[in-house]
This record gives C-alpha cells, structure tokens and sequence, in this order.
C-alpha cells in the first residue's frame, strides 16, 4: 500500500483536512444547513431536555440506544465546546424488518437527534422532518415512504421533541 510521506511527515494533510470542515461549516448559508431540520428550545437545561426526551422514547415503547456527547469527546482532547449531545433512538420491530430487506439501511438507523446549548444559553433540539427521512435516509436505500408515512413519521418525533422540551 502506497504511502503519503507529506501527510505522516508534516501533519499537513490532517490539518488542512480540519480547516476545511471548519470553513465548509462556516461558510454554508442558514437555509442549507437547516434544510430538512426543525429546531426547538427546550424550556430546561440539556441534561434534563436528553432525560425527558428518553423518558418519551421509552413511553412509547421505542428504544434509546446511546447518546453521543461531543462536548465530552472535545473535553478529552482539551478543546471546549457547549453542550451538544445526539440520542440515537428507535423502534427494533419497526426497524428490524427494513434492514433485513435492506442491510444498507442500518447504516442510517437509528434515528436521531440532537440536544444543544446555543451561545445563549438556551437548549434547542433538532430533529429530522419525516419528508427528509424518507428522501435522504430511506430512499438511498430503496425504500419508499408514502407521503402519510412522512408526516406520521414527522408527527411522532415532534411530538418525543415536544415532551422534551416543554
């Protein structure tokens, strides 16, 4: 396997790698990156939006796999960043089936979505809407969700957010 001297020797390429998705982050205008996601503050702290919004996953009979705590991960590397945590969650009989006839599928599933802290102060939660998972996610993978199928799907997660955060 060839190697990239330039890379190992100077650290180059890993650095111009991060400035990249830095700049690309910054530079992206609002409507791009807002496109196919809803946010909502939360009227609590982080910790206590995450807990609630597990307690509504596990009310209806879904499942809340992990959280991811980035802020956490940028601690462990001397970095700083505010509260930003996404909850990976579904529903093992409605997903099982899907991955089984599309083993692709697994790769974007769980669900998810994310609990913030804006430069506020305030918590926001963003979530997926049902027309962009069934556009992003589940067509790439051949499968096809009815227009009712979106909005019940986007109906169902806003309402976990809405627990969450009210």
């Amino acid at each position: 396997m060839p190697t990239r001297p330039h890379a190992r020797r100077s650290g180059t390429l890993p650095r111009l790698l991060a400035a990249f998705v830095m700049l690309a982050g910054f530079a992206m205008p609002a409507a791009a990156q807002d496109a196919g996601l809803v946010t909502r503050a939360s009227a609590h702290a982080p910790r206590v939006t995450l807990d609630r919004f597990a307690a509504a996953v596990r009310e209806a009979g879904w499942v809340v796999f992990t959280e991811v705590d980035h802020a956490a991960a940028a601690q462990a590397v001397g970095m700083t960043l505010r509260p930003r945590t996404v909850v990976l969650f579904g529903n093992p009989r409605a997903g099982t089936p899907g991955m089984a006839a599309n083993p692709t599928l697994a790769i974007d599933l769980p669900m998810r979505v994310l609990v913030w802290q804006d430069d506020a102060g305030v918590t926001q939660v963003t979530r997926n809407t049902g027309q962009d998972l069934a556009i992003r996610v589940f067509a790439r993978h051949g499968v096809t969700v009815p227009p009712q199928g979106q909005l019940a799907t986007d109906a169902f997660i806003d309402g976990l957010v809405r627990k969450a955060a009210e």
